[in-house]
């Protein structure tokens, strides 16, 4: 049987991974499944990945995706980069890749040397969340003359996952390529959220477990806890809200915990006990968890100043909580204003 790799060199996780086990359930059916990962990886994801039933092999070294503001710090992160991704390609080279297909969480904007290499010994697959954003002339030409040289690789594929980061690589990749591209959109397990609609949930229980404000009216949001995904403007929607309305509370839940300057920070709005800060470690290690947690949200709120498709505002809209969302990227594809959710502009609290 042949063998499927999937692979990335971070930490950090979210979405991307859980749209690959989504994939990887299917495959799983007629191929061997790899998974490559850093060790270090959460404890939680690793859970996640147990369930899967597949192999799993750890790589020593991982590439650190935190934001590099000084000369010295961006030359560190460059020289990471690089001996993280020189590692992946000896680790990967023990496997038989004539008879494997990779399919690796990472980009030819940014790691072409990587992408190239594998290119030229099995076929490569790679999923684009995000468009890139805007940046300078330079920047853009670059990407461009990484991405033509990308498309002259017959073993290279590129899934989309969702038809604003399609649409957004047309003119960089060449035209052969990009309409070869096909919309693989970010996936909800519809047997998980079946389960956990059927579930009975004891409100109190879970309201005592996460110590959330009794009686009030929840706002939720789930995702990283930085500001992209609009976190100042959800807390100052917050603290205007309980300016006006005392029955109201407010809980994020991140995949990783805030540094003490950003609880500090957030302390300022006033909110007290009407702001709950969850970890997804103290949620549970089953998907389902999460899901069951989510039922006690009266309001799904995501107002992401960027986002790919992302996954959590799909699951609480599967999950038929009333959502509301920033009119940005590929979120108009699922939230019809008015329709489907309600669609706000982005910093607009």
């Amino acid at each position: 049987m042949r063998q499927v790799i999937y692979a990335w060199n971070y930490l950090n996780w979210g979405g991307a991974q859980i749209h690959l086990f989504a994939l990887i359930r299917e495959v799983k059916k007629e191929f061997d499944v790899v998974i490559v990962l850093p060790k270090d990886s959460d404890e939680q994801l690793l859970k996640f990945i147990k369930d899967l039933d597949v192999r799993v092999e750890f790589l020593e070294r991982h590439q650190s995706l935190k934001p590099a503001h000084s000369i010295k710090s961006k030359i560190e992160r460059n020289l990471n980069k690089i001996k993280s991704e020189y590692e992946m390609l000896k680790f990967l080279d023990k496997f038989d890749l004539e008879n494997s297909i990779v399919h690796i969480e990472m980009g030819p904007w940014q790691s072409l040397f990587l992408l190239v290499w594998l290119c030229l010994r099995t076929n490569v697959f790679i999923t684009m969340h995000n468009s890139l954003g805007k940046v300078s002339k330079l920047r853009y030409l670059l990407w461009k003359i990484k991405l033509r040289i990308i498309s002259h690789f017959d073993t290279f594929h590129a899934f989309a996952s969702n038809n604003d980061s399609r649409k957004f690589f047309k003119g960089l990749y060449s035209d052969k390529t990009f309409e070869n591209i096909v919309v693989t959109y970010t996936s909800v397990d519809p047997e998980e959220v079946t389960e956990a609609l059927e579930s009975e949930i004891n409100s109190a229980e879970l309201i005592k477990k996460y110590n959330l404000p009794q009686d009030k009216f929840l706002y939720f949001c789930v995702g990283q806890f930085i500001d992209r995904k609009g976190r100042w403007i959800f807390l100052e929607a917050a603290k205007t809200l309980s300016a006006i309305n005392k029955d109201v509370a407010f809980v994020w839940i991140s995949n990783s915990k805030p540094s003490d300057e950003d609880f500090e920070k957030a302390k300022q709005y006033g909110l007290e006990e009407n702001f709950v800060f969850i970890t997804s470690d103290q949620v549970g290690n089953e998907h389902i968890d999460l899901f069951k947690l989510l039922r006690l949200a009266d309001v799904f709120a995501l107002v992401s100043y960027e986002e790919g498709l992302p996954i959590s505002l799909l699951e609480a809209m599967a999950l038929g909580i009333p959502s509301i969302s920033t009119n940005v990227n590929a979120i108009g594809e699922a939230v019809k204003h008015l329709e489907t959710g309600w669609l706000i502009e982005a910093g607009d609290s």
